[in-house]
């Protein structure tokens, strides 16, 4: 029996909500004052997974949480620092009996939870881990063999048939005791960084479960038709709470099938799709868990070693949307000016750096996390590896996206290019879909295409044929 005094933890991390909390949940359900704490991070200016965006959307989503506690009696205590070392001091001071958290995807998360379960059994006390991220753990949805799947199409009719959890409630109460320190909520200046100038969605549990029942009423049903045409309103624009957990996967899960039960065919078939991307998602997560070493190198071991070009200034071209290429420009300044590149486009300026441009994946990876709101790990990964064709289920390496002909499929009309680079919003449309034929610029202060595609297509194909041959020789 606890002692008098006595209280349990709840170790928040990407799990900012107290609706469908798994963690927070259970740690109530004790009974027990609660004292919830975020632990943030001290390194400055530069991180290889992370930037201003990411940490404006971060600090605006603590601060909802901080008030959202504050109606049930808890207290959100933040520190900074090694997480064991601040858990360590955290516990002596509460008089905690219990630790409860919500399991990290990553393996670099998985690193501390590690190093946090041996303190708990150091210092006496229980350490509840608890699944939150995802419908299911790597772990539950295997081969017949026992064995990691490989490709998503026989993991995803797994994970479809599997019963789902269904959401929690919110706690009663947590009571959090008073007199233990907290450090103020954190700004993005607390990393050395500027606040962005960007059009950031609204960060906060509230304002997620609004996009969510947005994406319900109007989004879903239509997301087969609508979902790769970048000028469209057609995504669910949720995946940063997920990532940040504003909303729980269970709730998004449970929130689609209660609309699937009323659909007509043509919107449960929408539906279906939306559902198959949570799985992909997971599937992307049961690979960096299994696979870890993908954050390193190509999960395809043909493909380790590949001849990248040094970054240069075609890398600077890429990032600031200044390739020539008006699709490829329209995502990355997308990407700059929003935090968020539609998922259609993410693909096309994944491949043209790979495939025309013939610079390393992993740094247009790091780009994306350091830019992307909604930047997961493992689906940034599976996104990168699958364009560069080095991943699990990958395109394979001669299929190439021609830019030109995916903005005449995908962006007819010009709409989402013009919306992103201004220069060209007086030029037609169709001169969008292949080069300038007169070797002009599409407009004034606008450049010409940085490489021929068709010559680059045909580069790439003897690189990695070259590659393949050299390796089967050993």
């Amino acid at each position: 029996m606890a002692e008098a005094g006595s209280s349990v933890i709840h170790w928040f991390r990407r799990d900012f909500r107290i609706a469908d909390n798994t963690g927070l949940f259970h740690a109530a359900a004790t009974g027990l004052p609660v004292v919830p704490v975020y632990i943030r991070s001290i390194w400055k200016k530069t991180h290889s997974w992370t930037g201003p965006k990411r940490q404006h959307f971060l600090c605006g989503s603590l601060a909802s949480l901080a008030k959202n506690l504050e109606t049930l009696g808890g207290r959100l205590i933040v520190r900074k620092g090694d997480a064991v070392a601040e858990l360590r001091r955290l516990i002596k001071e509460s008089g905690a009996v219990a630790l409860h958290f919500n399991q990290d995807p990553d393996p670099f998360g998985k690193a501390v939870e590690a190093k946090v379960r041996a303190l708990c059994e150091e210092m006496g006390i229980e350490c509840h881990s608890h699944a939150d991220a995802a419908l299911h753990d790597p772990d539950e949805v295997l081969t017949q063999g026992g064995s990691p799947y490989r490709v998503y199409t026989p993991y995803s009719r797994n994970w479809l048939a599997l019963d789902k959890a269904t959401p929690l409630g919110k706690p009663k109460a947590l009571n959090t005791p008073t007199g233990i320190s907290s450090l103020p909520l954190p700004s993005v200046a607390d990393w050395g960084l500027r606040e962005p100038v960007a059009q950031i969605q609204e960060p906060g549990e509230r304002a997620a479960r609004e996009r969510l029942k947005r994406a319900v009423a109007e989004k879903i049903r239509f997301y087969g038709a609508k979902r790769d045409f970048p000028a469209q309103s057609g995504t669910s624009r949720i995946s940063q709470d997920l990532r940040f957990g504003l909303v729980s996967i269970r709730t998004v899960f449970a929130e689609a099938m209660k609309a699937h039960a009323t659909a007509d065919p043509a919107g449960k078939a929408g539906i279906d799709i939306f559902i198959k991307e949570l799985a992909w998602r997971e599937f992307y997560f049961a690979i960096i868990h299994f696979f870890p070493n993908v954050l390193e190198e190509e999960f395809n071991a043909d493909w380790r070693g590949l001849p990248w070009d040094e970054p240069g200034p075609l890398f600077d071209a890429w990032k600031e949307g200044r390739t020539g290429f008006p699709i490829v420009d329209a995502g990355m300044r997308e990407l700059l000016a929003t935090g968020f590149m539609h998922n259609r486009v993410r693909m096309i300026t994944a491949m043209f750096l790979t495939k025309d441009l013939h610079i390393d994946w992993k740094l247009g990876e790091s780009h994306f996390m350091q830019h992307l709101v909604d930047g997961e790990i493992a689906s940034n990964n599976g996104g990168w590896q699958w364009s560069a064709g080095t991943g699990a289920d990958a395109a394979p390496y001669f299929r190439i996206q021609n830019p030109w002909s995916q903005s005449a499929r995908y962006d007819a009309a010009g709409v989402y290019i013009k919306r992103w680079v201004p220069e060209l919003a007086a030029v037609d449309p169709a001169r969008f879909v292949e080069p300038p034929k007169d070797g002009k610029p599409l407009a004034k202060g606008y450049p010409l295409p940085c490489v021929d595609h068709k010559t680059e297509r045909e580069r790439t194909l003897a690189i990695f044929k070259r590659h393949r041959e050299a390796s089967s020789r050993g």
